[in-house]
């Protein structure tokens, strides 16, 4: 007992206490997620809680043509929006705004904010307990929160390399990705002011786009594929031509 008790003595000393309260914090948060994911699995059939957690959460938005293709279907005026992609982390995203700059300048940037916010507490908390049974008295153990601090950002910043592996940077679709791709009409024709194409994007989502033909092109129908050449910036639409796919015939 006379050990329990010197072990909370030291964890609510300073300056364990400050980290102490910050990683209650932390570990409940993990908590929450867990049993969140576990719950959500168990209402949908068993897609696991990496599935609650790391994906569909956000997908790729992209400035391209006037025409939106979302998870709910395709929309009229906007970018291009794709569907569910995979996503990072506790709620798939990699840390944005301010949290991403002060993480970045600090080294620790290409992970979820969460993971590195809870490597940075957890590490603190674990060297300013061993400071505080080794120490006393005030200056001694101002001394162990200084240590515990640079000690926190130094075992996170090695922690961390291994980890950006796992959670990969998501590269916005841009226009330059479509041209090139095959894509299939989606309107009754294609002329130099009327069109749109359906076309899957490096990332396997599809979008709906503004097409144009310089010619006329009878055969630029529905259901038939079209190859993008080019995009026409001032026009906000994509330059088409027919297309056969198919291998040629003996």
């Amino acid at each position: 007992m006379a050990g329990t008790g010197d072990f909370f003595a030291a964890a609510l000393a300073f300056p364990t206490a400050l980290f102490s309260f910050a990683l209650v914090v932390v570990i409940g948060y993990w908590l929450l997620m867990l049993i969140g994911g576990l719950g959500f699995d168990a209402l949908h059939g068993g897609h696991g809680v990496g599935h609650h957690l790391g994906a569909g959460h956000a997908g790729h938005v992209g400035p391209v043509g006037h025409v939106g293709h979302g998870a709910g279907g395709h929309g009229v005026g906007g970018s291009v929006t794709h569907g569910p992609s995979g996503g990072h982390g506790a709620h798939g995203e990699h840390p944005t705004g301010h949290h991403a700059g002060v993480l970045d300048a600090l080294g620790l940037g290409g992970v979820p904010a969460t993971v590195a916010v809870s490597l940075l507490v957890a590490l603190a908390w674990f060297v300013s307990l061993a400071g505080t049974v080794l120490t006393s008295g005030a200056p001694a153990r101002g001394g162990v929160f200084a240590v515990a601090l640079v000690a926190s950002w130094a075992g996170t910043l090695v922690l961390v390399r291994p980890l950006r592996r796992l959670f990969p940077e998501d590269r916005p679709v841009t226009r330059g990705d479509f041209v090139g791709r095959v894509c299939v009409i989606r309107t009754g024709r294609v002329t130099a002011d009327f069109g749109q194409a359906e076309v899957t994007a490096p990332d396997g989502s599809t979008a709906t786009v503004q097409v144009r033909t310089p010619d006329p092109e009878p055969g630029l129908t529905a259901g038939r594929t079209a190859l993008i050449y080019d995009y026409d910036a001032d026009g906000e639409h994509f330059l088409v031509a027919p297309f056969d796919p198919s291998p040629p015939g003996p």
